[in-house]
């Protein structure tokens, strides 16, 4: 009797200890925004929904086509986070989202704009 009363009391101090670690993780991962929403809150209005920067102010602030193929096929994935990250002043005024969103949600932007490829 003595060792099934050890067996349980070991489960349940396990239990209650892996109980806050189940909850937490649950918490961080219902609050991590996903890609598809953070793009059509913060790039839809420049890059348009499908990536080919067809938006008034996509034209006028040269927005870079996301879906062209031959850019996708050069650029790396360590750019495309930089960019999100840093900004960038090169062909227009991409402004800098390191300061708003997570490095994991950025890492989760460079694959949502991967499948922009047309």
């Amino acid at each position: 009797m003595a060792t099934k009363t050890t067996w349980l009391a070991c489960f349940i101090v396990a239990a209650l200890l892996l109980i806050p670690l189940a909850i937490s993780e649950s918490i961080a991962s219902s609050t991590q925004r996903s890609a598809k929403l953070l793009y059509r809150q913060q790039c839809s209005k420049c890059h348009g929904m499908d990536g080919r920067a067809q938006t008034s102010k996509g034209k006028f602030s040269h927005a870079r086509d996301l879906a062209d193929a031959k850019w996708q096929d050069d650029v790396t994935d360590e750019r495309i986070f930089n960019s999100i990250m840093n900004g960038r002043n090169v062909r227009g005024n991409m402004p800098s989202f390191g300061n708003r969103f997570s490095e994991r949600e950025i890492n989760d932007l460079v694959k949502f704009v991967r499948g922009l490829k047309q």
